[in-house]
């Protein structure tokens, strides 16, 4: 039957067709999704302005966004960095007669504490800081006026360049007295009043 040789010829050409027809399709959208993706961020970069100085619009290519001015030198600090407390009997004035402890040895070193918050509700962050001159490296201890007595506070703060803070927080509710005392040397801050509730 020569009549079927070329049927059967087409026939065997006929499979492969398909499989190629749908590579090259494949290959046409990926480039088509390619394009449209790549132009799409290229106009997001124009638009937001991320692609450097030439890629903004024309107004904003060419102004400052930064200024740095040049440095000028500055003189040392005269004065004290850190204000303290006034000691205790003293107006401020500077009249005050100067004790003979005072005058004849080095004045005491002084724990001097402050809470950042005056009133919180339970268990919301009550921040402690203060300065301690002279107690570099000292551990202090929190600790809670309760029964008539003050008991220790589960945290520690440590004090560096002369500073120290922590934060602590209870569900005690009322007013609640916290102070500061040197494990080391047993010297106590004033004390501290929040209000829980």
């Amino acid at each position: 039957m020569p009549s079927d040789q070329p049927t059967d010829k087409l026939r065997d050409e006929r499979p492969d067709r398909p499989v190629l027809t749908g590579l090259i399709a494949l290959v046409g959208v990926g480039l088509v999704v390619g394009l449209v993706l790549g132009g799409v961020a290229l106009g997001a970069v124009s638009v937001l302005g991320l692609g450097g100085g030439d890629g903004g619009s024309g107004g904003t290519a060419n102004q400052q966004s930064f200024y740095l001015p040049e440095p000028e030198p500055t003189d040392e600090p005269s004065g004290p960095l850190i204000t303290l407390a006034p000691e205790p009997g003293s107006d401020g004035s500077g009249s005050a007669e100067p004790s003979e402890s005072a005058t004849t040895e080095a004045p005491e070193e002084e724990i001097s504490l402050s809470a950042g918050q005056t009133s919180v509700s339970p268990m919301q962050q009550i921040d402690l800081t203060g300065v301690y001159p002279g107690g570099e490296g000292a551990i202090l201890q929190v600790q809670r006026f309760a029964d008539g007595q003050w008991v220790d506070f589960p945290v520690t703060a440590s004090v560096s360049n002369e500073t120290f803070s922590t934060y602590i927080q209870t569900g005690q509710l009322g007013e609640n007295r916290f102070r500061m005392v040197d494990t080391s040397t047993g010297l106590e801050s004033n004390e501290v009043t929040v209000t829980i509730g």
